[in-house]
């Protein structure tokens, strides 16, 4: 419960979302807005959410800068070019 307030819950939803489409077995539904009050169904699907699921293949994409970083079997590779350093 501690931890909720410092996220940024409106990324987490998005994410979520863009998981779901892919992902098997299906991610638990979360609210679209954080509630005040927080059920345990609630806080329990946000758990399953923020801690058991593991992209496999795929990537990270930056929000500032577009920059993309492959995620090869659950390791994302996050090394910056040289002309990026």
């Amino acid at each position: 419960r501690k931890m909720l307030p410092k996220l940024q819950y409106d990324a987490v939803v998005a994410a979520v979302a863009e998981v779901a489409e892919k992902a098997d077995p299906k991610p638990p539904a979360i609210p679209t807005e954080l509630p005040e009050t927080l059920d345990d169904a609630t806080l329990e699907a946000l758990h399953q959410v923020l801690f058991n699921i593991h992209v496999l293949e795929g990537e990270l994409i930056c929000p500032d800068t577009g920059r993309k970083f492959g995620i090869k079997q659950g390791i994302p590779n996050m090394i910056l070019h040289e002309d990026e350093i």
